[in-house]
């Protein structure tokens, strides 16, 4: 089961992607260029890599942090 925090992380990082997406698409559509076409394709794919990767880092602080348990529910010791 996913954590909120990690629900949250992903959510955000979609939200980065698709405004990455539609940036895209109105720089695409402005210009006739294919160089700036090219350049506004590339510039999108960084943002998609880097929201991913921002994603990734906040699931593994997540999990460093309660060592690994994502759950939010203990190994079972005794109470």
């Amino acid at each position: 089961m996913q954590s909120a925090k990690d629900m949250a992380a992903s959510a955000k990082s979609g939200m980065e992607k698709t405004k990455a997406t539609v940036q895209e698409k109105g720089e695409r559509m402005t210009t006739r260029d294919p160089l700036q076409k090219q350049m506004a394709t590339e510039k999108k794919e960084e943002r998609i890599d880097e929201a991913e990767l921002r994603k990734r880092e906040a699931q593994a602080q997540r999990r460093n942090t309660t060592g690994g348990d994502t759950t939010g529910f203990g190994t079972g010791g005794t109470y």
